[in-house]
């Protein structure tokens, strides 16, 4: 590929490995939610606002992002008017319908908080042949549509049966 010798590593351990990142973003995630005045849905679903680009979303389509019900959407949605991130806007196809948008200056305080952490996280990716980078790209994509999938598998499942229950502790 062109790269730079990397150290072997098996499946297990790039398993491993990002069983880390996604506890370590989970928890950065909330540093970043609490530092913007926010809880993690609602910077969660400010990321599918800003994500839905110039076709801005309905708030039943984002419930379905964030997976929560409509009611609780319409709180996320209220919370995030309140604090100034977004605002409601009728469908123009549909006026019952509420699209809802993000305001310009809230993209820009997320911005603000994240653009640090993607300048180095730009910088990882100059140790990368556009080779790897490609690599990277699609086992991400497939990685995030897999798990997608799953999620909807979860959900029908729960549909059906309740959770497992935790474990009792041992007396």
């Amino acid at each position: 590929m062109g790269g730079k010798e990397r150290p072997a590593a098996t499946p297990a351990e790039a398993l491993a490995a990002m069983d880390r990142l996604i506890a370590t973003s989970l928890v950065a995630q909330h540093a970043v939610a609490q530092r913007l005045g926010l809880n993690i849905t609602d910077l969660t679903c400010m990321g599918h606002i800003l994500g839905a680009g110039p076709d801005p979303m309905t708030a039943g389509e984002l419930a379905v992002r964030a997976d929560v019900t409509t009611g609780a959407i319409t709180g996320v949605v209220n919370r995030l008017e309140s604090a100034g991130y977004v605002v409601r806007r009728a469908d123009p196809a549909d006026r019952r319908r509420v699209r809802v948008v993000a305001r310009e200056s809230a993209a820009e305080r997320i911005r603000a908080v994240y653009e640090p952490f993607y300048a180095r996280l730009g910088e990882v990716f100059t140790d990368y042949s556009p080779d790897e980078v490609a690599v990277l790209a699609e086992w991400l994509s497939r990685t995030g549509s897999l798990m997608s999938g799953y999620l909807a598998e979860l959900r029908e499942r729960e549909a059906t049966c309740p959770p497992v229950a935790p474990a009792s502790p041992a007396p």
